[in-house]
């Protein structure tokens, strides 16, 4: 659930990029079990983690839905809102009670096109999570529906 020092929010963004982004934040409080987003639905929003548990899912046919990952404080929930078509890849559950930041998609990216410097940060982050969560992705399905030993780590 420990994000790498480059996926966590407030390592990943310098001072001003980060506070320019909370600018923008609102609080939010989930439920344990509220479902933030379906696989497949519309992405218009993210969220930072600031205490509780989100898992990220995916449909399997056939099957119960997988946990990709486990996500915990100062991660980032979502990444879907950043490409087009804005639609989401995974599903997320809160697993615990939930506080996070909020955050409006369509003004994030407003202002990443008025301030390059800013958006270049914003992707390069984002660019990251995307590349962690698909080795989780990949570990986790082997680990699932793979011989054995083919999703570790070594």
């Amino acid at each position: 659930m420990n994000a790498p020092a480059t996926t966590s929010m407030p390592r990943a963004l310098p001072a001003e990029h980060r506070q320019r982004l909370m600018g923008i934040a609102r609080e939010v409080a989930f439920s344990e079990g509220a479902r933030l987003f379906e696989e497949g639905g519309r992405a218009d929003r993210f969220w930072i983690i600031r205490t509780g548990t989100v898992d990220l899912d995916m449909r399997v046919p056939g099957r119960q839905a997988a946990v990709i990952e486990s996500l915990g404080h100062n991660e980032l929930v979502g990444w879907s809102w950043l490409f087009p078509p804005y639609t989401w890849h995974l599903g997320a559950e809160a697993v615990s009670p939930l506080r996070t930041f909020e955050f409006d998609a369509t003004a994030v990216r407003k202002i990443c096109q008025e301030d390059p410097e800013f958006g270049r940060t914003i992707a390069r982050w984002v660019g990251e999570v995307v590349a962690h969560r698909l080795q989780a992705a990949r570990i986790r399905l082997l680990d699932l529906y793979g011989p054995y030993g083919s999703g570790s780590r070594t």
